[in-house]
């Protein structure tokens, strides 16, 4: 189950360090910045403390400690993220179903790894 976890914190790592936090953010900025309570400046801050979060949950997932804990608190920021770009920025997603549908097949596998080291 290390080959999953290490998938699994791969796309953590892509999605936090490269997408967000080496500057490659623009698209990830606008979507965020479409929330009515956000001014650019703090969508700016945001995009960087979503990148860090990330980061930190490809090492929680690498390390194994309390993989159902990791698990949920995956679920839960992939939920909060992919609500708000629905809400408030659709219109910026090129494929708001195929979003969901990867993103449901990514904690599927994130889960089944999860599971795995539990038991």
């Amino acid at each position: 189950m290390l080959f999953v976890r290490g998938v699994v914190a791969g796309v953590w790592i892509y999605q936090g360090l490269w997408s967000k936090l080496l500057g490659r953010a623009a698209r990830h900025e606008a979507v965020v910045a479409c929330a009515p309570f956000l001014s650019p400046r703090l969508a700016r801050l945001t995009i960087f403390a979503l990148g860090v979060t990330e980061c930190l949950l490809a090492v929680w997932v690498v390390s194994g400690w309390w993989p159902l804990a990791a698990w949920v608190a995956q679920c839960v920021l992939l939920a909060a993220m992919n609500a708000g770009g629905l809400m408030w920025a659709r219109e910026l997603i090129p494929d708001p179903a195929g979003m969901v549908v990867q993103n449901a097949a990514f904690l599927t596998l994130a889960g089944v790894g999860a599971y795995a080291i539990h038991n």
